[in-house]
Parts: C-alpha cells; structure tokens; sequence
C-alpha cells in the first residue's frame, strides 16, 4: 500500500531493495505535506506542530492509543520547547546534540528517509520533523495493553511452570530469553503482510539447529505474499511442505516450557505479535505425541502414559470402523456370547451400523463444537448433559444400539488423550475414512486405507527431515525416547533426525 502512495509522489525506485524510497529535502512544509498525504486522513493520527528553543520549526507525529502521550509531552515536546543552546542549529552534530543532551527518551534512531519510518510509526513510534535537517527521528513511545501472562489455556498443565505466551512478541521473546540464559540464542526479527503489516520472530540456538533448517524456514517466510498473517496457524499453512496432508507439519504450543524444549533439541521456533502460539519446526510424527510432563515425572510413569496416548490414537481412529467392519461382514470372529449379546442389542434397530455409526460420530463432533463456541460455564453442560441425553434418548427410541453408544463414548474419550490438539482433530478425520472403507470392503478396507496412510506418512516431510523418523528410516538408538521413556541419565544425545551440530545434551 505505501509503495503504490510513494510512486505518487515523485518518488525514485531503489533497485538494490526493490522499495520506493522519500529523501528528507530539509523542507519541514515539504515533508509535513507527504506525512499528511499518507496518513492524513486518519483521525487517530495526532500532528503537534511546536518550535524548538522558541525558533526552529518543529512537528511531531505519533498514533493515538499507540504511543505514551505523556511520555511524548514529558520526555520529548518539553525538553525541546525549553531548548536554549540554538548555536548548534543547522550544525552537522545538531541531531546527535538533541539525542545525547536534550531529549530525555533513550530508546531512538536517526532515519534519512520516509519509508523506512512508515512502519515504525504504525507500530506506535513517534517521528519528529525539523526543519532544515535532513534526517528524522523516531522515539520508542509505544504502549500496549495486553493480557497478563496466565496458565495457557489449551494446553492443561499437570506438572511444570504455569506461564504461557500471550499476544506481545516481546513479552513472549523475553519469557524465552529466562529461560535459556545463552548468548547462542539468537532471535532474529521481521515484518509480514502487504497491507496489515505484523512482526514475528525467528529464534534458534546457534550451535545446536541446524543451519539448514534455519536457512529454510527463513526462505520459506520470506516467500509469503499476502495482505496479513494473522496467526501462526495461517503462517503455518504457508510454511508446510505438503498442503494436502491432513497431518500438522509443524508443531505449535502455547507452553513457553515447550517451546524451551523445542529449541534445546535444536529445532527453529516462529513467534507472531498478536498470537499466543509458537510455531515448532521440524517435526516428526512421534513428536506430536509428547508432552513436556514427560521429563517432569520417573520414566516408569511417562512410559505408561506414552503407551495410554498410543492406545488412544489407535481407539480414536480405527474402533468404530472395526465395528462396522465385524457387524457387517466378519460376524464369525465374534465369540458366541458377545455375537448374542450384539444382536440382541441391535434388535428392533432400523438402520445398518455404518449408518448408525456415522449419525452418532456427527452427533458428538456437533456436540463438542458447540461446547467449544459456548461460553465455558455453559459448554461444559452441554457437552456433558447433552451427550447423555441425546444418547439415552436414541437408545430408548430404538434408533441406536447401546453398544453403539459404548463404542462412540470410548472413542471420544481416546481422542481427548492426545497432547496435541491438531493431532486430535487429525485422527477424527480419518475416524470417517475408516468407517467409509469399512463399510464398503469390512477388515480388508481398513487394512488398505492403513496401507495407504502409512506410504503417504513414509513420503512426507517437514522442513525436509522424514515425518516418520525414527521409525522410517529406522534408528534403534532413537528408541531410547520414543514410545517408552528410559532414564533421563541414559538419554545422553539429542534426536538424531533433527540434525544437531551440538549431538551431546548432557555428559
């Protein structure tokens, strides 16, 4: 949007950066003009035009509710009214003279064009106009009201610290920086979108990532040409490597624990100003799985309920297509018993289990979306109260059987076991694929849809390392830290399939 003002203004094409750049001509009328003609229309805009020691003609422009007024008035507009020393004006040192002896702010830089100010000043910096100098300059006089750091909220934190990210970039930087106390740490900042221009930051640890992953998420962003990233989820989209894929191709957390993990291991982080979610890459498919009370509780314990999240992928994706699959086709595998006990409790029932099945897995996905949208005190209500009503009621009217009932209950419990949300939402997808395939061919459709999943998991990637590590391609070692936790005395090495220049964690 600004390229296209400043072509209209007279304006001289830089070829090195590709930008329309404005040359201060010392002229105050002048370049009040052209501000004006950018953001003039804009009431929020405040113009305060003053003069300097009572002589040199000044203005002044910053964003209403974006900067500190009364900074700007105290630390600023005051130090300059009451300037005396007008020897200096018109002096090669005068700025500096201003910058080191007369303003009292001591956050500000010198710029020699307009553009380059633009943004700055939309982010609630203030840009100070004097006439006869050719630079301008921009004090730090932003403010922002922002959420105070809380317990993240969609992420249940058993045992660990309780701070999460908020949605100020430096506030979330700076919970980091704590954490990890090394000058190896480096954060490198940027700004996305054409129009709604935000920042975001690039974090590693030099030593430890891998220069190739740095390289990449690097070009990957600067690739994106969109009006406005909002959140790291749309920032994500831009940055995965297969669209198509169901599966999340980067991991994001609202733990600041986590992502302290995550950068350990050597993998890249990606904060967003406004977004409460680091973005994690790259990731591998047992990563998902993890939850960083892993390493907080004996490795008995987290290997038990690594074994429970697995079980609950697997129940969570396959239990209600098996059960269509068996009912319809392989009635022979069931025992005696419990064939009986079925066909009684499906008597009187009037449509097949595939359509059973499916009327009941829309039922709970409507249920548990309408909890989410409901404010809190009533979405739990009515997830709860509502999924035993419309489940007694169904089995009472005979249009379900109460077995059906059992196995979409299980199924929605299992789905809640994983530590990632994406991932959940993942499996609830292929939950429908593997009833259509069971219906239409029973255990054999299930068995070739698994087949398929498993080449396209094999084939994809994240940031270029293999999704399926350590599994494919196989690394025994990995084993140590994947489905059963040993000792953290034993896990000596960080993950092989993210590359690490620094291999050792721990002597």
């Amino acid at each position: 949007m600004f390229n296209k003002l400043f072509s209209k203004l007279n304006t001289t094409k830089i070829r090195s950066t590709d930008e329309y750049k404005i040359e201060f001509s010392g002229d105050i009328v002048e370049m009040v003009q052209t501000m004006n003609k950018i953001v003039g229309e804009s009431d929020d805009v405040i113009q305060r035009d003053f003069l300097i020691g009572k002589k040199i003609k000044a203005t002044l422009f910053f964003v209403d509710g974006l900067s500190n007024s009364d900074s700007i008035e105290e630390s600023i507009i005051r130090p300059l009214i009451y300037f005396v020393d007008n020897t200096r004006y018109n002096t090669e040192d005068f700025i500096t003279y201003l910058e080191n002896e007369v303003v009292t702010l001591s956050d500000l830089k010198k710029e020699s064009s307009l553009d380059k100010a633009i943004l700055p000043f939309l982010s609630g910096e203030t840009i100070l106009i004097i006439d006869g100098i050719k630079e301008l300059l921009l004090f730090k006089t932003g403010q922002y009201k922002q959420r105070n750091i809380a317990e993240p909220e969609s992420e249940i934190v058993v045992r660990g610290p309780r701070d999460g990210f908020v949605e100020s970039l430096n506030t979330n930087i700076s919970q980091i920086r704590r954490r990890i106390r090394d000058p190896n740490l480096t954060v490198q900042l940027g700004s996305l979108g054409r129009r709604a221009k935000s920042d975001f930051a690039l974090l590693f640890i030099k030593g430890v990532a891998n220069e190739t992953y740095i390289q990449e998420m690097r070009y990957r962003i600067s690739c994106i040409d969109t009006d406005q990233i909002i959140d790291t989820g749309t920032l994500e989209q831009y940055v995965e490597d297969n669209a198509l894929s169901v599966f999340p191709q980067a991991l994001r957390t609202e733990r600041v624990d986590k992502t302290v993990s995550a950068l350990m291991n050597g993998q890249v982080v990606v904060l967003h100003d406004g977004s409460p979610f680091s973005l994690m890459a790259p990731v591998t498919f047992h990563m998902l799985f993890r939850s960083p009370e892993d390493y907080y509780d004996r490795w008995q314990i987290t290997s038990f309920i690594r074994i429970l999240r697995y079980l609950g992928a697997f129940i969570a994706t396959f239990l209600p297509a098996i059960y269509v699959a068996i009912v319809s086709y392989h009635q022979g595998m069931i025992p005696t018993t419990l064939a009986l006990s079925i066909a009684g409790s499906r008597e009187g029932v009037p449509f097949p289990a595939f359509i059973e099945a499916i009327a009941m897995e829309i039922t709970i996905e409507l249920l548990r979306e309408a909890g989410v949208r409901l404010p809190r005190a009533v979405g739990q209500t009515i997830g709860i109260v509502g999924g035993l009503v419309i489940g007694d009621a169904a089995v009472r009217a005979g249009i379900v059987s109460p077995i059906m009932v059992i196995v979409v209950a299980l199924t929605a419990i299992a789905s809640f076991a994983i530590p990632a949300y994406n991932v959940s939402i993942t499996l609830r997808l292929l939950r429908f694929m593997m009833m259509l395939s069971a219906a239409a061919f029973g255990l054999y459709g299930i068995v070739i849809v698994y087949i398929f999943l498993n080449i396209h998991l094999v084939g994809l990637r994240s940031l270029g390392t293999y999704y399926t590590s350590p599994f494919a391609p196989y690394r025994f070692n990995e084993w140590k830290d994947l489905i059963i936790r040993l000792p953290l005395s034993v896990l000596t090495e960080r993950f092989t399939e993210l590359k690490p220049k620094d291999k050792k964690r721990q002597g």
